[in-house]
């Protein structure tokens, strides 16, 4: 089964410096048929303009992940991390018992595009972290590269639940399947162009819920980069 949720369907906020779309309700933004998919909790795509960015600010038991698209993402928090995130690098903050952070557009003629990802951890109050990794091109194109899992496996960064996040980058008619064990779920985030996900079309801004199936096939119609998400 596939639930499929369309671009011009998510929440939209523009300040101005920031714009913003949420897959799932955040903030202002309110949906109750949209609260998430099992773990995962936000996708926010945004956009932010140069020498602009979101001041020192806290949060709790979440694990965050960045992923940035184009740009440079600085980024400072009170647990010691801190560095410029740039396309291929993902970011993941454990908030845990509490941490602060600010993140800055880099730039100061340019925007940066990225992708804010929230997961729900697995339990509440562990010790709050940092960790940064890049993921080139090369170790995507064609293939499903994991970026994040619960044990660090293949050098991914580490989250504190039963989740996997896997990037790919698509060439036109490119494909690429992950089987999913038993009682899994799969969600699909279009970062950039447009998939196929078996008879189902998805374009930029788009993703989809995948229940009750042995394997996600993911086909691109033109060059694409994808997010996918292997949940409990």
């Amino acid at each position: 089964m596939i639930q499929v949720r369309k671009s011009n369907e998510r929440g939209h906020a523009d300040h101005g410096w920031l714009d913003s779309h949420h897959t799932f309700s955040f903030a202002d933004y309110y949906d109750p048929q949209n609260m998430g998919f099992r773990a995962l909790r936000v996708i926010n795509e945004d956009r932010v303009e140069p020498a602009q960015g979101f001041g020192t600010h806290g949060h709790r038991n979440m694990e965050i992940l960045s992923y940035v698209l184009e740009g440079g993402l600085a980024h400072r928090d009170s647990t010691g991390g801190g560095g410029v995130i740039k396309p291929g690098d993902v970011q993941r903050m454990s908030a845990g018992t509490g941490v602060m952070h600010s993140e800055f557009n880099a730039s100061r003629s340019e925007p940066v595009h990225f992708l804010q990802i929230w997961i729900v951890p697995e339990r509440r109050g562990i010790a709050p972290g940092y960790e940064q990794k890049h993921f080139p091109p090369e170790q995507r194109q064609g293939q499903l590269r994991l970026i994040a899992s619960p044990d660090a496996a293949d050098g991914s960064v580490k989250i504190h639940q039963d989740a996997r996040v896997y990037s790919t980058l698509l060439g036109k008619g490119q494909t690429v399947s992950h089987a999913l064990a038993t009682s899994r779920h799969a969600w699909v985030q279009v970062a950039r162009g447009q998939v196929r996900v078996g008879d189902v079309v998805l374009s930029a801004g788009d993703g989809a819920a995948i229940s009750d199936e042995r394997s996600v096939t993911l086909t691109g119609d033109e060059p694409s980069e994808v997010l996918l998400f292997d949940l409990a």
